[in-house]
């Protein structure tokens, strides 16, 4: 596994929406992890060995962000902010090949598509990792957003990966449950 520069853990527990309503508490928690990007400055047809990096990498920023939920995790998300010397599709690279294999193993499944975010940035970015429901893609109550930032990453030769989950939807979600028929 590559050995990240440093890991960060960020919890938040939510117990009203912004106008004040309270709400059964809801706990999101994101893992994440910087690192060298051994690709900066190439264009490169094989990023396989991204692939992997993404894999290992995010089974272990899983192992930190569950203990962190206060409940089940019911969603998920995940991103890449990649420094400025680097592609946008190392981070692609990094978190869609192999990343999902790892989050879905640590909580016993998850049938939808984890949905997902990739940018460039400069340090202090941040990045917006969308939440959705671990099985029901049409959950409408989950789809959801928990923006994260490292103050000192991505430097321009490195990549950021985040792994998110949330134990609840969004406070006192009011927008259906499902796709609306016209």
């Amino acid at each position: 596994m590559v050995t990240p520069r440093k890991i960060s853990v960020v919890s938040e527990v939510v117990s009203s929406d912004a106008l004040g309503m309270t709400c059964d508490p809801i706990c999101r928690v994101a893992a994440l992890g910087i690192f060298k990007n051994p690709f900066v400055g190439m264009t490169r047809q094989d990023l396989s060995q991204l692939f992997d990096m993404g894999g290992a990498l995010g089974a272990h920023l899983v192992s930190l962000a569950l203990p962190h939920l206060k409940g089940a995790p019911v969603s998920y998300g995940k991103a890449a902010i990649v420094g400025a010397m680097g592609d946008m599709e190392h981070g692609g690279a990094m978190i869609h090949p192999k990343l999902g294999a790892p989050m879905r193993a640590a909580i016993g499944g998850g049938e939808a598509v984890i949905p997902s975010n990739v940018k460039i940035g400069a340090p202090g970015t941040s990045i917006d990792v969308p939440l959705g429901h671990k099985d029901d893609p049409w959950s409408f109550d989950h789809f959801d957003t928990m923006t994260v930032m490292v103050s000192d990453a991505p430097l321009p030769d490195e990549i950021v990966i985040c792994v998110a989950y949330a134990d609840g939807g969004r406070p006192i979600p009011r927008c259906g449950a499902g796709p609306v028929k016209i």
